[in-house]
């Protein structure tokens, strides 16, 4: 717990160091400067300065590259549903049920045609309720955020990337002026990946649930949460330092931002410590001839720990008419509608660190500076929220990958997270950890600079001459792609990026479109004439 009274209170009761713990986080940092400080010259000297490599940010690139190669190489395929429109016989409320058996199988409709028979054909037959199940269903709340999830709800919810997640909690952290004294930390620490709670904040937690929204609403037993097995538990979960400073409260002393993040920390905190909500499921399987059709609906008996999101996030829920068995429906329409079969969505910032977290690479403090450096070294660039790979990620991650099979490997750096774990709870040597990993990487690394493809050495020669000297130009690769120069560099320096191939759709310019990256990484087009010519747009225009 890392709020004011705690650590005056820890001043007061110092405890001993823990070596194994100095220990791991020295072999941590060790084991990233022989990755970062052996690789990154490599690189230099082999493509173009500036580039980077890391343990976890080229794990983190090869995992988007991987993606991205998937989405551009998957076939869709076209598949139908039928839904059919029905109501009871004398009632004016209609409800939907979808198709789900033909002959007690899994429907495989491919094309419009076949929809066509199968709707044509259940026009005139009848609509019987066959089976009613009814459940009572209980929905629990979600622990309070750690690092990670802190990171996936901001992004999902309020639109945050990592950094400015990260951004914003480190200030709430740091204090914010409430007039009542000088800086207050409103949140708890936020780089954590452990979900156990102070019992001083669990109390506070339960005394307001009592008191705002009554007992009802509160757990006979206090609500524990466990952590997952790989945690490093350094710190609680991150929760608001007191529970009594709500959001309403603070509205006015905090930034549209800040509001928003301080509201989104607090709700998962208070909501954590309440009652599960009840809530009531209803199933129904129709049968027409020998197709299968089926339909639920659901109704709220107890919102529980609901009720602190229902004004934000006001659950659509489907309501079924009171039916009973071997009931006969009407038919109101049959509805067809055509479907193509999804690749795995690209990445986002929130994706990409529950897969980081999932399979054990990296720590929660690694996770925003991760997609930051990795943008910055323009081996990913941002289009409406995914994370996309350039063509010199794509490049930079097959030389690594080829080179350094190992390092690059998932399940090779979740087990370095391991063993630094095991040094941490006195379990291995950080010495001989350290030895294990350096000896078979440095053959590697010997190999690789007789062995790595020189892309320093390739020239991309073009039909383009130069302006300045009437030379052809070549493509080259910089730290930000591929530019076009002259071949008669150094004695002739004129330099120009390459274009999309676009015509800039100004009217009376005769520029072309050239991709262009903000900052933060998000890539918008520009005009080959800028200053003249101002157009941009975060889209390509038809060609």
């Amino acid at each position: 717990e890392l709020t004011k009274d705690v650590v005056i209170e820890a001043f007061k009761n110092p405890k001993e160091i823990d070596m194994n713990k100095v220990n791991a986080q020295q072999a941590r940092r060790i084991l990233d400067r022989i990755v970062g400080y052996e690789l990154s010259p490599l690189l230099w000297k082999k493509v173009v300065r500036g580039l980077s490599a890391g343990r976890v940010q080229s794990v983190a690139v090869k995992l988007i590259v991987e993606r991205e190669r998937e989405v551009l190489a998957f076939t869709p395929k076209e598949y139908w549903e039928i839904e059919a429109q029905l109501k009871k016989k004398k009632s004016e409320d209609s409800f939907t049920a979808k198709l789900e058996k033909i002959k007690d199988k899994t429907p495989e409709i491919k094309n419009k045609e076949e929809a066509d028979t199968i709707c044509h054909n259940l026009q005139k037959e009848k609509f019987i309720v066959t089976d009613i199940k009814n459940t009572i269903q209980k929905r629990h709340p979600k622990p309070p955020f750690i690092t990670s999830t802190l990171q996936q709800a901001a992004f999902n919810k309020l639109k945050f990337t990592a950094s400015k997640t990260m951004r914003f909690a480190q200030q709430l952290y740091e204090g914010v002026d409430l007039k009542e004294a000088d800086n207050v930390g409103l949140i708890t620490y936020m780089r954590t990946d452990s979900v156990s709670v102070s019992e001083v904040a669990i109390r506070q937690a339960r005394s307001f649930i009592e008191t705002e929204f009554g007992k009802e609403y509160l757990p006979d037993s206090v609500r524990r949460y466990k952590s997952k097995k790989s945690a490093q538990g350094a710190h609680e979960a991150i929760r608001p330092t007191s529970i009594m400073r709500t959001p309403e409260k603070l509205k006015d002393f905090l930034t549209k931002e800040h509001y928003r993040l301080y509201k989104l920390i607090w709700d998962q905190f208070i909501s954590s410590c309440m009652k599960e909500a009840k809530i009531s499921v209803t199933s129904v399987s129709i049968r027409a001839a020998d197709c299968l059709f089926k339909a639920s609906g659901s109704e709220i008996l107890f919102d529980g720990f609901m009720i602190i999101f229902k004004k934000e996030e006001e659950e659509k829920r489907a309501q079924l008419p009171v039916l009973s068995k071997e009931e006969e429906l009407d038919l109101l329409k049959l509805i067809p509608s055509q479907h193509f079969t999804k690749p795995s969505p690209r990445f986002t910032d929130a994706s990409l660190i529950k897969t980081l977290e999932e399979e054990g690479i990296g720590r929660p403090s690694t996770y925003a500076p991760t997609i930051r450096t990795i943008i910055s070294r323009y081996y990913i660039r941002r289009e409406k929220r995914y994370l996309i790979p350039t063509e010199l990620g794509i490049m930079v991650n097959d030389l690594l990958v080829e080179n350094f099979p190992d390092i690059l490997d998932e399940k090779f750096t979740a087990k370095m997270e391991e063993e630094l774990d095991k040094i941490e709870q006195g379990e291995l040597n950080w010495k001989d950890v350290l030895d294990n990993f350096y000896q078979p990487f440095i053959k590697e690394l010997n190999l690789a600079k007789v062995k790595m493809r020189d892309v320093k050495k390739e020239i991309m020669p073009t039909d383009e001459i130069c302006q300045m000297c009437g030379r052809p130009m070549v493509i080259k690769w910089s730290r930000r792609g591929k530019f076009l120069s002259c071949s008669g560099f150094p004695e002739c320096k004129n330099a120009k990026s390459l274009t999309t191939g676009i015509e800039c759709p100004a009217e009376g310019c005769d520029g072309m479109l050239i991709r262009r990256r903000t900052k933060y990484g998000r890539t918008f087009y520009g005009c080959t004439n800028f200053p003249k010519c101002k157009y941009i747009a975060n889209e390509l225009p038809d060609e």
